[in-house]
């Protein structure tokens, strides 16, 4: 006659940890977008991932919306994989650069001289000699193509934001038809897959090309044509004109809008602000009133008003997204203002591609992260050790992790 013993025992394992959410915020800035860039190498070199593996939320405008969704873009044959490094973007704005902004002495005369015939002669025919003053959004158009094939918004491996400011009607179903302000006219548009902890549905993700969105959102008025293109947004198609999303865009809004209303309960926001320099000149009132009704949107004067509306937000802002941060809030960035101790500083226009411009931007960007090699240190330490705790949960992922032991005695 046989004695059975048998145990069972079940462990319950409950991970109370708090849950911590990384996010990048990429500044635009045009051809400066190669400051983040290589910040971004710097980091999958100092930690040996990849910017997707570290990041959870991407978020950000113009150039970085390039970066952003680039680094986003799933390899074809690793789909859970990236198919660019920071170090491939690198090379991007270093060789499609020139292309993209090819020197052209007489592009600022050209502005001047439409402006002139919009206000004064209003001779039709002279609109295409003068090419608007833009530059030809084909050489950016092929560059993003390359970059981006057709992959769509929802394809992105982490949650992408992509601001475009949209020109024409808001005729979309989305927006509060009981509200004045977005019933009608141009609005803000957030193109974005955001589908923290759930799969992608209509509230969640936009259906776009992120080769339109991006297209979109690097519009820089004065420097593109605006870029028109349909995106489904909640379900509803709705063509959108879109413009640079740095007209109303800025770290501050997009937390406070978008991203902390987003969040689960439990949830520790860590924002991660790469910059492109530091541009916020001041004026004296004999240089404001100088300007003129034409002069403050002169690309001669580095666009005086079209600045201040790019920062003037974010400068209000700043102190409410400081004091909730606190600790959690880490800035890449410096002032690209010269004075007599910074001579070789880069160019603070976002069009000057040039080889000795591109020289001076890796200094800039050398110089920055030694300034601040105990912050960056401490924030590679901190990614590498939120991935591995990310990894070690998604093996626990299920709430009861049991364990059965059986003896028997014969």
């Amino acid at each position: 006659m046989g004695i059975g013993i048998h145990v069972t025992l079940t462990f319950k394992i409950h991970l109370m940890t708090q849950k911590t959410l990384i996010c990048l915020y990429t500044h635009g800035g045009g051809m400066r977008g190669l400051i983040p860039a290589l910040i971004m190498q710097k980091m999958e070199e100092r930690t040996g991932l990849a910017m997707a593996d570290m990041i959870d939320v991407f978020a950000g405008p113009s150039t970085g919306a390039i970066l952003n969704a680039a680094l986003n873009v799933p390899h074809p044959n690793k789909p859970d994989r990236p198919k660019y490094k920071a170090l491939h973007l690198v090379r991007f704005y270093e060789r499609e650069g020139h292309r993209i902004f090819p020197q052209d002495a007489l592009r600022e005369f050209r502005g001047f001289l439409h402006d002139f015939n919009n206000r004064v002669t209003k001779i039709k025919k002279l609109d295409w000699i003068m090419s608007q003053g833009h530059y030809d959004p084909a050489n950016l158009g092929r560059a993003l193509r390359a970059l981006y094939a057709r992959t769509s918004l929802s394809d992105s491996l982490k949650n992408l934001i992509i601001p475009v400011y949209n020109i024409g009607d808001a005729t979309s179903s989305r927006l509060d038809s009981h509200n004045p302000i977005t019933a009608l006219g141009s609005h803000a548009v957030w193109l974005k897959k955001m589908a923290i902890e759930q799969t992608c549905t209509d509230e969640t993700c936009s259906e776009v090309t992120l080769f339109n969105a991006v297209m979109a959102s690097t519009a820089a008025p004065t420097f593109f044509p605006c870029h028109e293109f349909t995106a489904t947004l909640n379900g509803v198609e709705e063509k959108i004109t879109g413009i640079d999303g740095n007209i109303f865009d800025n770290v501050p809004i997009t937390y406070l809008s978008l991203l902390r209303p987003s969040l689960p309960k439990k949830t520790k926001m860590i924002m991660v602000v790469l910059g492109t320099g530091i541009t916020k000149i001041s004026f004296t009132k004999k240089q404001w009133n100088k300007f003129g009704s034409l002069g403050v949107v002169d690309p001669a004067n580095d666009l005086p008003l079209i600045n201040i509306f790019f920062h003037a937000a974010e400068s209000a802002l700043n102190p409410v997204l400081e004091k909730e941060l606190g600790n959690d809030l880490y800035v890449f960035n410096k002032s690209l203002i010269p004075d007599h101790k910074k001579e070789d500083l880069p160019s603070q226009e976002i069009d000057d591609a040039s080889p000795e411009n591109i020289k001076r931007m890796k200094k800039f960007t050398d110089d920055l992260l030694e300034e601040n090699k105990e912050q960056f240190e401490a924030l590679c330490d901190l990614l590498v050790k939120n991935y591995k705790e990310k990894q070690k949960k998604s093996f626990f992922k299920l709430p009861n992790f049991p364990l059965t032991i059986q003896n028997t005695l014969s």
